[in-house]
Protein backbone atom coordinates (compact mmCIF):
# COMPACT_ATOMS: atom_id res chain seq x y z
CA UNK A 1 0.00 0.00 0.00
CA UNK A 2 1.11 3.39 -0.46
CA UNK A 3 0.41 6.36 1.98
CA UNK A 4 -2.73 7.79 -0.24
CA UNK A 5 -4.38 3.99 0.22
CA UNK A 6 -3.58 3.71 3.46
CA UNK A 7 -5.63 6.85 4.46
CA UNK A 8 -8.45 5.84 1.93
CA UNK A 9 -8.52 2.67 3.82
CA UNK A 10 -8.98 4.68 6.87
CA UNK A 11 -11.57 6.68 5.43
CA UNK A 12 -13.45 3.41 5.21
CA UNK A 13 -12.99 2.62 8.86
CA UNK A 14 -14.25 5.59 9.73
CA UNK A 15 -17.90 3.92 8.93
CA UNK A 16 -17.39 1.28 11.62
CA UNK A 17 -18.01 4.34 14.36
CA UNK A 18 -16.87 3.92 17.66
CA UNK A 19 -17.12 0.32 19.89
CA UNK A 20 -15.79 0.48 23.03
CA UNK A 21 -14.76 -2.64 24.29
CA UNK A 22 -10.85 -4.97 23.85
CA UNK A 23 -12.50 -8.29 21.94
CA UNK A 24 -11.93 -6.63 18.31
CA UNK A 25 -8.16 -5.43 19.02
CA UNK A 26 -7.63 -9.18 20.78
CA UNK A 27 -8.31 -10.59 17.55
CA UNK A 28 -6.76 -8.45 15.59
CA UNK A 29 -3.27 -8.32 17.41
CA UNK A 30 -3.30 -11.92 17.87
CA UNK A 31 -3.39 -12.10 13.86
CA UNK A 32 -0.41 -9.64 13.52
CA UNK A 33 1.58 -11.47 16.00
CA UNK A 34 0.75 -9.83 19.44
CA UNK A 35 3.64 -6.89 18.80
CA UNK A 36 2.71 -5.08 22.00
CA UNK A 37 3.50 -7.67 24.00
CA UNK A 38 7.42 -7.00 22.89
CA UNK A 39 7.64 -3.54 24.21
CA UNK A 40 7.35 -1.47 27.22
CA UNK A 41 4.82 0.90 27.76
CA UNK A 42 4.19 3.90 29.64
CA UNK A 43 0.24 4.47 29.51
CA UNK A 44 -1.35 8.09 30.41
CA UNK A 45 -4.61 8.51 31.19
CA UNK A 46 -7.04 11.56 31.78
CA UNK A 47 -9.35 14.10 31.29
CA UNK A 48 -7.09 17.20 30.07
CA UNK A 49 -3.33 17.30 29.86
CA UNK A 50 -2.57 14.15 29.05
CA UNK A 51 -0.99 15.08 25.71
CA UNK A 52 0.86 17.62 27.60
CA UNK A 53 2.60 14.87 30.06
CA UNK A 54 2.88 12.69 27.76
CA UNK A 55 5.33 15.09 25.77
CA UNK A 56 7.19 16.07 28.96
CA UNK A 57 7.94 12.38 29.95
CA UNK A 58 8.61 11.15 26.00
CA UNK A 59 10.78 14.32 24.90
CA UNK A 60 13.00 13.87 27.78
CA UNK A 61 13.33 9.99 27.35
CA UNK A 62 14.33 11.06 24.14
CA UNK A 63 16.94 13.13 25.50
CA UNK A 64 18.42 10.25 27.37
CA UNK A 65 18.72 8.46 24.86
CA UNK A 66 16.04 6.26 24.85
CA UNK A 67 14.23 5.14 21.56
CA UNK A 68 11.18 6.68 22.34
CA UNK A 69 7.57 5.37 20.67
CA UNK A 70 4.33 8.01 21.20
CA UNK A 71 1.00 7.44 19.71
CA UNK A 72 -1.20 10.51 20.18
CA UNK A 73 -4.52 11.66 19.34
CA UNK A 74 -5.47 13.26 17.70
CA UNK A 75 -3.20 14.59 15.18
CA UNK A 76 -3.60 18.63 14.36
CA UNK A 77 -2.12 19.13 11.14
CA UNK A 78 -1.52 15.99 9.57
CA UNK A 79 -2.37 12.21 10.02
CA UNK A 80 1.08 10.83 10.34
CA UNK A 81 1.40 12.41 13.22
CA UNK A 82 -0.25 9.96 15.30
CA UNK A 83 3.11 7.99 15.17
CA UNK A 84 5.65 9.17 16.23
CA UNK A 85 9.68 8.09 17.51
CA UNK A 86 11.84 10.37 18.95
CA UNK A 87 9.29 13.11 17.97
CA UNK A 88 9.39 12.67 14.02
CA UNK A 89 6.35 11.19 12.64
CA UNK A 90 6.14 7.73 10.60
CA UNK A 91 7.01 7.95 7.18
CA UNK A 92 4.68 8.03 4.23
CA UNK A 93 6.42 5.39 2.90
CA UNK A 94 6.70 3.61 6.28
CA UNK A 95 2.99 4.26 7.10
CA UNK A 96 1.66 2.41 3.76
CA UNK A 97 3.96 -0.27 4.42
CA UNK A 98 2.95 -0.75 7.67
CA UNK A 99 -0.66 -0.69 7.33
CA UNK A 100 -0.91 -3.47 4.28
CA UNK A 101 -0.63 -6.59 6.88
CA UNK A 102 -3.16 -4.60 9.45
CA UNK A 103 -5.50 -4.14 6.41
CA UNK A 104 -5.03 -7.63 5.33
CA UNK A 105 -5.66 -8.74 9.11
CA UNK A 106 -8.44 -6.89 9.90
CA UNK A 107 -10.19 -8.02 6.37
CA UNK A 108 -9.30 -11.37 6.99
CA UNK A 109 -10.80 -11.08 10.63
CA UNK A 110 -14.22 -9.07 9.25
CA UNK A 111 -14.86 -12.07 6.88
CA UNK A 112 -14.17 -15.04 9.48
CA UNK A 113 -15.92 -13.02 12.37
CA UNK A 114 -18.76 -10.21 10.96
CA UNK A 115 -16.65 -7.94 12.98
CA UNK A 116 -14.40 -5.50 11.32
CA UNK A 117 -12.16 -3.41 13.38
CA UNK A 118 -12.75 0.57 14.21
CA UNK A 119 -10.71 2.84 12.68
CA UNK A 120 -8.90 3.77 16.15
CA UNK A 121 -8.63 -0.91 16.64
CA UNK A 122 -6.40 0.00 12.96
CA UNK A 123 -4.55 2.95 13.97
CA UNK A 124 -3.45 1.04 18.03
CA UNK A 125 -2.33 -2.12 15.76
CA UNK A 126 -0.47 0.19 13.59
CA UNK A 127 1.27 1.87 15.99
CA UNK A 128 2.36 -1.39 18.18
CA UNK A 129 3.63 -3.19 14.59
CA UNK A 130 5.43 -0.06 13.83
CA UNK A 131 6.96 0.31 17.15
CA UNK A 132 7.85 -3.22 17.39
CA UNK A 133 9.00 -3.20 13.95
CA UNK A 134 11.36 -0.53 14.98
CA UNK A 135 12.33 -1.94 18.63
CA UNK A 136 11.77 0.89 20.76
CA UNK A 137 13.16 0.67 23.75
CA UNK A 138 9.88 2.44 25.41
CA UNK A 139 6.54 3.24 24.06
CA UNK A 140 4.55 6.18 25.55
CA UNK A 141 1.30 5.84 25.38
CA UNK A 142 -2.17 8.09 24.98
CA UNK A 143 -5.45 6.42 26.28
CA UNK A 144 -7.89 7.56 23.70
CA UNK A 145 -11.27 7.94 25.42
CA UNK A 146 -11.82 6.19 28.56
CA UNK A 147 -9.49 3.27 29.61
CA UNK A 148 -10.94 0.38 31.07
CA UNK A 149 -12.71 -0.49 27.53
CA UNK A 150 -9.97 1.70 25.50
CA UNK A 151 -8.27 0.10 22.38
CA UNK A 152 -5.27 0.77 24.14
CA UNK A 153 -6.38 -0.96 27.31
CA UNK A 154 -4.82 -4.39 25.18
CA UNK A 155 -0.94 -4.01 26.48
CA UNK A 156 0.24 -5.45 28.93
CA UNK A 157 1.02 -4.27 32.38
CA UNK A 158 2.70 -1.35 31.72
CA UNK A 159 5.89 -0.22 33.40
CA UNK A 160 3.82 2.83 34.83
CA UNK A 161 -0.21 4.22 34.60
CA UNK A 162 0.13 8.09 34.60
CA UNK A 163 -3.07 10.00 35.75
CA UNK A 164 -3.01 13.98 34.25
CA UNK A 165 -6.19 15.70 35.72
CA UNK A 166 -9.75 13.67 35.72
CA UNK A 167 -12.71 15.56 34.75
CA UNK A 168 -16.38 15.48 33.25
CA UNK A 169 -15.80 14.95 29.60
CA UNK A 170 -17.58 12.34 26.90
CA UNK A 171 -20.49 11.46 29.72
CA UNK A 172 -22.39 9.17 26.78
CA UNK A 173 -19.47 6.50 26.70
CA UNK A 174 -17.69 6.93 30.19
CA UNK A 175 -20.71 7.65 33.27
CA UNK A 176 -22.54 10.92 34.20
CA UNK A 177 -20.49 11.23 37.41
CA UNK A 178 -16.88 11.82 38.39
CA UNK A 179 -16.46 8.74 40.44
CA UNK A 180 -17.88 6.81 36.92
CA UNK A 181 -15.55 8.66 34.53
CA UNK A 182 -12.56 8.36 37.07
CA UNK A 183 -13.29 4.35 37.21
CA UNK A 184 -13.39 4.25 33.59
CA UNK A 185 -9.76 6.34 33.53
CA UNK A 186 -8.37 3.41 36.40
CA UNK A 187 -9.21 0.45 34.13
CA UNK A 188 -5.71 1.18 32.93
CA UNK A 189 -4.15 0.02 36.38
CA UNK A 190 -2.85 -3.20 36.41
CA UNK A 191 -0.98 -5.59 39.02
CA UNK A 192 2.77 -4.91 38.75
CA UNK A 193 2.50 -1.20 37.54
CA UNK A 194 3.36 1.79 39.35
CA UNK A 195 0.89 4.21 39.23
CA UNK A 196 1.28 8.03 39.26
CA UNK A 197 -1.09 10.76 39.44
CA UNK A 198 -1.55 14.64 40.00
CA UNK A 199 -3.37 15.49 43.04
CA UNK A 200 -7.47 14.90 41.81
CA UNK A 201 -10.65 15.95 43.02
CA UNK A 202 -11.51 13.84 45.73
CA UNK A 203 -13.57 11.73 43.84
CA UNK A 204 -11.43 10.85 41.61
CA UNK A 205 -8.34 10.47 43.94
CA UNK A 206 -10.31 8.12 45.98
CA UNK A 207 -11.27 5.67 43.20
CA UNK A 208 -7.36 5.76 41.73
CA UNK A 209 -6.49 4.88 45.50
CA UNK A 210 -8.70 2.66 45.76
CA UNK A 211 -8.01 0.37 42.81
CA UNK A 212 -4.35 0.68 43.35
CA UNK A 213 -5.52 -1.34 47.14
CA UNK A 214 -7.46 -3.89 44.50
CA UNK A 215 -4.59 -4.42 42.09
CA UNK A 216 -1.98 -4.31 44.90
CA UNK A 217 0.12 -0.96 42.88
CA UNK A 218 1.75 1.47 44.58
CA UNK A 219 0.55 4.53 44.20
CA UNK A 220 2.33 7.86 43.99
CA UNK A 221 1.24 11.34 43.86
CA UNK A 222 3.10 14.52 42.54
CA UNK A 223 2.42 17.16 44.89
CA UNK A 224 2.34 20.64 43.88
CA UNK A 225 3.41 21.50 47.45
CA UNK A 226 7.08 20.49 46.64
CA UNK A 227 7.26 22.44 43.48
CA UNK A 228 9.45 25.62 44.74
CA UNK A 229 10.53 29.05 43.54
CA UNK A 230 7.79 28.79 40.54
CA UNK A 231 8.32 32.20 38.00
CA UNK A 232 5.43 32.20 35.30
CA UNK A 233 5.47 33.52 31.88
CA UNK A 234 4.17 32.96 28.43
CA UNK A 235 7.98 32.60 26.80
CA UNK A 236 9.36 30.32 29.60
CA UNK A 237 8.33 29.03 32.64
CA UNK A 238 10.46 27.86 35.80
CA UNK A 239 10.43 25.89 39.17
CA UNK A 240 12.15 23.17 41.14
CA UNK A 241 10.15 19.83 42.45
CA UNK A 242 11.59 18.21 44.87
CA UNK A 243 15.31 17.18 44.09
CA UNK A 244 15.48 18.70 40.50
CA UNK A 245 16.39 22.51 40.72
CA UNK A 246 15.62 25.23 38.17
CA UNK A 247 13.77 23.22 35.92
CA UNK A 248 12.46 25.31 32.58
CA UNK A 249 9.82 24.80 30.30
CA UNK A 250 8.57 26.58 27.05
CA UNK A 251 5.23 25.60 26.97
CA UNK A 252 2.60 28.31 28.39
CA UNK A 253 -0.36 28.19 30.02
CA UNK A 254 -0.28 28.23 34.42
CA UNK A 255 -1.82 24.66 34.48
CA UNK A 256 1.42 23.36 32.54
CA UNK A 257 4.11 23.47 35.82
CA UNK A 258 1.50 21.10 37.38
CA UNK A 259 1.79 18.80 33.97
CA UNK A 260 5.38 18.89 33.84
CA UNK A 261 5.73 18.23 38.02
CA UNK A 262 3.46 15.15 37.06
CA UNK A 263 5.88 13.99 34.02
CA UNK A 264 9.10 14.82 36.39
CA UNK A 265 7.51 12.46 39.36
CA UNK A 266 6.87 9.91 36.66
CA UNK A 267 10.48 10.02 35.21
CA UNK A 268 11.68 9.64 38.85
CA UNK A 269 9.69 6.59 39.02
CA UNK A 270 10.55 5.22 36.14
CA UNK A 271 14.29 5.77 36.49
CA UNK A 272 13.75 3.33 39.57
CA UNK A 273 12.58 0.91 37.03
CA UNK A 274 16.12 0.69 34.92
CA UNK A 275 14.95 3.92 32.95
CA UNK A 276 16.83 6.55 34.23
CA UNK A 277 17.65 9.70 32.51
CA UNK A 278 20.63 12.10 33.70
CA UNK A 279 19.75 15.16 34.72
CA UNK A 280 20.91 17.43 32.41
CA UNK A 281 19.32 15.40 30.05
CA UNK A 282 15.94 15.67 31.83
CA UNK A 283 16.42 19.76 32.16
CA UNK A 284 16.76 19.45 28.43
CA UNK A 285 13.81 17.19 27.39
CA UNK A 286 11.29 19.20 29.29
CA UNK A 287 12.92 22.73 27.40
CA UNK A 288 12.34 21.30 24.65
CA UNK A 289 9.03 20.12 24.60
CA UNK A 290 6.68 22.25 22.43
CA UNK A 291 2.71 20.50 21.96
CA UNK A 292 0.64 22.39 19.28
CA UNK A 293 -2.54 24.09 20.18
CA UNK A 294 -2.02 24.04 23.98
CA UNK A 295 -1.84 28.00 25.09
CA UNK A 296 0.49 28.22 22.32
CA UNK A 297 1.59 31.66 20.75
CA UNK A 298 0.82 31.51 17.01
CA UNK A 299 1.55 35.06 16.44
CA UNK A 300 2.49 38.16 17.93
CA UNK A 301 1.38 42.00 17.72
CA UNK A 302 -1.60 41.26 18.40
CA UNK A 303 -0.46 38.04 20.43
CA UNK A 304 -2.27 35.34 19.18
CA UNK A 305 -2.61 32.31 21.03
CA UNK A 306 -4.15 28.57 19.95
CA UNK A 307 -5.50 26.33 23.14
CA UNK A 308 -7.21 22.87 23.47
CA UNK A 309 -9.88 24.00 25.92
CA UNK A 310 -13.03 21.93 24.86
CA UNK A 311 -14.76 20.88 28.11
CA UNK A 312 -15.32 22.47 31.59
CA UNK A 313 -12.27 21.47 32.76
CA UNK A 314 -10.48 22.99 30.16
CA UNK A 315 -12.30 26.03 30.13
CA UNK A 316 -11.80 26.31 33.98
CA UNK A 317 -7.46 26.15 33.20
CA UNK A 318 -7.87 28.56 30.03
CA UNK A 319 -9.64 31.06 32.38
CA UNK A 320 -7.18 30.98 34.69
CA UNK A 321 -4.53 31.69 31.93
CA UNK A 322 -6.15 34.37 30.88
CA UNK A 323 -6.42 35.98 34.16
CA UNK A 324 -2.88 35.68 34.86
CA UNK A 325 -1.36 36.57 32.29
CA UNK A 326 -3.76 38.87 30.34
CA UNK A 327 -5.37 40.97 33.39
CA UNK A 328 -6.42 44.85 31.69
CA UNK A 329 -6.04 43.42 27.88
CA UNK A 330 -8.42 43.51 25.66
CA UNK A 331 -9.28 40.35 24.05
CA UNK A 332 -11.02 38.62 21.31
CA UNK A 333 -11.90 35.01 20.98
CA UNK A 334 -12.46 32.62 18.07
CA UNK A 335 -14.58 29.81 19.37
CA UNK A 336 -15.45 26.31 18.08
CA UNK A 337 -16.58 23.23 20.01
CA UNK A 338 -18.09 20.09 19.45
CA UNK A 339 -22.12 19.69 19.80
CA UNK A 340 -21.78 16.82 22.43
CA UNK A 341 -19.54 19.06 24.40
CA UNK A 342 -20.96 21.11 27.62
CA UNK A 343 -21.07 23.79 25.37
CA UNK A 344 -23.24 26.29 27.57
CA UNK A 345 -20.41 25.67 30.69
CA UNK A 346 -17.68 26.08 28.28
CA UNK A 347 -19.20 29.30 27.18
CA UNK A 348 -19.99 30.31 31.09
CA UNK A 349 -16.58 30.26 31.88
CA UNK A 350 -14.77 31.82 29.66
CA UNK A 351 -17.27 34.53 28.14
CA UNK A 352 -16.27 37.20 30.94
CA UNK A 353 -12.66 37.72 29.38
CA UNK A 354 -13.66 38.70 25.84
CA UNK A 355 -14.29 42.14 24.52
CA UNK A 356 -15.50 39.96 21.02
CA UNK A 357 -16.33 37.00 20.23
CA UNK A 358 -16.14 35.35 16.49
CA UNK A 359 -17.51 32.14 16.12
CA UNK A 360 -16.81 29.15 13.72
CA UNK A 361 -17.05 25.59 12.62
CA UNK A 362 -14.45 22.66 12.70
CA UNK A 363 -14.44 21.82 8.78
CA UNK A 364 -15.68 18.29 7.72
CA UNK A 365 -16.06 17.35 11.21
CA UNK A 366 -19.84 15.95 11.25
CA UNK A 367 -19.80 16.32 15.47
CA UNK A 368 -19.13 20.50 15.21
CA UNK A 369 -21.80 23.11 15.75
CA UNK A 370 -22.05 25.07 12.83
CA UNK A 371 -20.48 28.70 13.72
CA UNK A 372 -24.20 29.87 13.79
CA UNK A 373 -25.67 27.96 15.72
CA UNK A 374 -22.67 28.55 18.57
CA UNK A 375 -22.95 32.14 17.95
CA UNK A 376 -26.82 31.81 19.11
CA UNK A 377 -25.69 30.08 22.53
CA UNK A 378 -22.78 32.52 22.92
CA UNK A 379 -25.50 35.55 22.47
CA UNK A 380 -27.27 34.24 25.93
CA UNK A 381 -24.23 35.44 27.46
CA UNK A 382 -22.55 37.44 25.72
CA UNK A 383 -23.52 40.92 23.45
CA UNK A 384 -20.82 41.22 20.88
CA UNK A 385 -20.76 37.85 18.85
CA UNK A 386 -20.35 37.40 15.44
CA UNK A 387 -20.67 33.74 13.61
CA UNK A 388 -17.85 33.25 10.75
CA UNK A 389 -17.92 30.93 7.62
CA UNK A 390 -14.65 29.43 7.93
CA UNK A 391 -11.25 29.60 9.80
CA UNK A 392 -9.97 31.90 7.28
CA UNK A 393 -12.55 34.15 7.57
CA UNK A 394 -12.25 33.96 11.85
CA UNK A 395 -8.64 34.88 11.85
CA UNK A 396 -9.08 37.65 9.04
CA UNK A 397 -11.88 39.24 11.39
CA UNK A 398 -10.00 38.90 14.83
CA UNK A 399 -6.90 40.39 13.21
CA UNK A 400 -9.39 43.41 11.96
CA UNK A 401 -10.57 44.04 15.41
CA UNK A 402 -7.23 43.53 17.19
CA UNK A 403 -4.92 46.31 17.73
CA UNK A 404 -1.31 45.52 17.99
CA UNK A 405 -1.47 45.64 22.25
CA UNK A 406 -4.78 43.38 21.76
CA UNK A 407 -5.05 39.92 22.38
CA UNK A 408 -6.40 37.31 19.90
CA UNK A 409 -7.52 33.41 21.66
CA UNK A 410 -8.60 31.14 19.05
CA UNK A 411 -10.11 27.78 21.90
CA UNK A 412 -12.19 24.68 21.75
CA UNK A 413 -12.04 21.44 19.23
CA UNK A 414 -8.59 20.62 18.24
CA UNK A 415 -9.99 19.49 14.65
CA UNK A 416 -10.33 23.68 13.86
CA UNK A 417 -7.22 24.35 15.40
CA UNK A 418 -4.45 23.04 12.85
CA UNK A 419 -6.75 25.05 10.88
CA UNK A 420 -6.03 28.16 12.59
CA UNK A 421 -3.05 27.63 13.59
CA UNK A 422 -1.54 27.32 9.76
CA UNK A 423 -3.28 30.14 8.51
CA UNK A 424 -2.35 32.82 11.59
CA UNK A 425 1.72 31.54 11.45
CA UNK A 426 1.23 31.87 7.09
CA UNK A 427 -0.14 35.36 7.94
CA UNK A 428 2.65 36.28 10.71
CA UNK A 429 5.18 35.32 8.20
Amino acid sequence: MNYQEALAYMQECNTFGVVPGLENIKELLARLGNPQEKLSFIHIAGTNGKGSVMNFISTALTEGGYKTGRYISPAIFEYRELFQINGKPISKVALGKTMKPVREAAEAMAAETGRHPTVFEVETALAFLWFCQKKCDIVVLETGMGGLLDATNVIPAPLLCVFASISMDHMAFLGDTLEEIAAQKAGIIKPGSRVVSCRQLPEAMGVIEETCKEKGCELFVSDMESAKNVKYGLEKQRFSYKGHKNLEITMAGIHQIDNCALAVEALDRLADLGFPVKEEKLKAGLLRAKWPGRFEIIGRKPLFIADGAHNEDGAVKLAQSIRFYFTNRRIIYIMGILKDKEVDKIILNTCDYADAIITVAAPCNPRAMSSCELAEVVRRVHENVTAADSPEEAVEMARLLAGKEDVIIAFGSLSFLGDVIRIAEKRQQ
